[in-house]
């Protein structure tokens, strides 16, 4: 016999079951929302340009508003069904883990500055906040298979991530600090202090080469040079974890083809 849905699981699996093969209810509500969040992320950056904010002002304002609407109703949805969620489960604990979770803290702080901006009148702080409506856009990655591919790889190599970019950090405090001692007093209104150096350091690090503050003794240049030899290949670290967390994905999953009907299936390698 089969087990009739409640509403609260039927809503629950039209947002968070994503890119069904059927084209049910899911499929459409996900494709809605990614199309109004890009749209979204779009009106953001256009308000920034000073000749469509002054023409199209209350256009982009009425589209603020809509767009807010259909994310408050979908963070109640969201917060609604949760508990329809193993994790989640609990009436209140689970719906208040659901709150802080990563995914749950994206979709409210995408709403919170537009009523903020209600209560507030600093222009420059309300903009600055409703930046914050970008992060919407890490939505997106749930509706779409090619970024969650990349999540889980981040996900998997998380450690190794980290480790690398805390040796680089290391790194770059030591260099900074070397050069701040062997430059200071050849340059003391340029390096000042060691977090001035620091941005030298990470000019140097990553090759950027502004060029509004570099060494002029030849200790200092001949330690530059060393440096951003060395930051090239630290900064290749990250690099190199995320290409083999790829390469292990895709020896991960492989397709076979079904002999009989024809179909691909993924088979996960051990």
């Amino acid at each position: 016999m089969e087990h009739k849905l409640t509403l609260r699981k039927q809503v629950y699996n039209i947002l968070e079951i994503t890119w069904r093969r059927k084209r049910g209810a899911s499929f459409w509500v996900n494709i809605f929302l990614t199309i109004v969040i890009s749209l979204n992320a779009i009106v953001i950056i256009l308000d920034t340009v000073p000749s469509i904010q002054q023409k199209y002002h209350r256009f982009l304002l009425d589209f603020e508003v809509f767009s807010v609407i259909i994310f408050t109703i979908e963070y109640l949805l969201r917060l609604w069904s949760c508990v329809e969620e193993e994790r989640f489960k609990h009436p209140i604990k689970g719906r208040l883990r659901f709150v802080i979770s990563a995914w749950g803290l994206v979709d409210l702080l995408s709403i919170l500055p537009f009523y903020a901006s209600i209560f507030l009148t600093d222009l420059g702080f309300i903009r600055i906040l409703r930046l914050l409506r970008m992060l919407r856009l890490f939505r997106v990655s749930k509706y779409f298979h090619a970024l969650r591919v990349i999540q889980n790889v981040v996900k998997d190599k998380r450690e190794e991530l980290v480790l690398s970019f805390v040796f680089i950090f290391f790194i770059l405090i030591i260099s900074s600090s070397i050069v701040y001692y062997v430059e200071h007093e050849a340059q003391p209104t340029k390096f000042v202090s060691i977090p001035d150096a620091m941005w030298w350091g990470v000019n140097a690090m990553t090759t950027v080469g502004y060029g509004d503050l570099m060494p002029i003794t030849p200790l200092g240049k001949l330690l530059s040079g060393f440096i951003a030899i060395l930051g090239v290949a630290f900064f290749s670290l990250p690099t190199g974890i995320l290409a083999s967390g790829f390469a292990e994905h895709i020896r991960g999953k492989q397709k076979i083809k079904c002999p009989h009907c024809g179909s691909e299936f993924h088979h996960h390698t051990h």
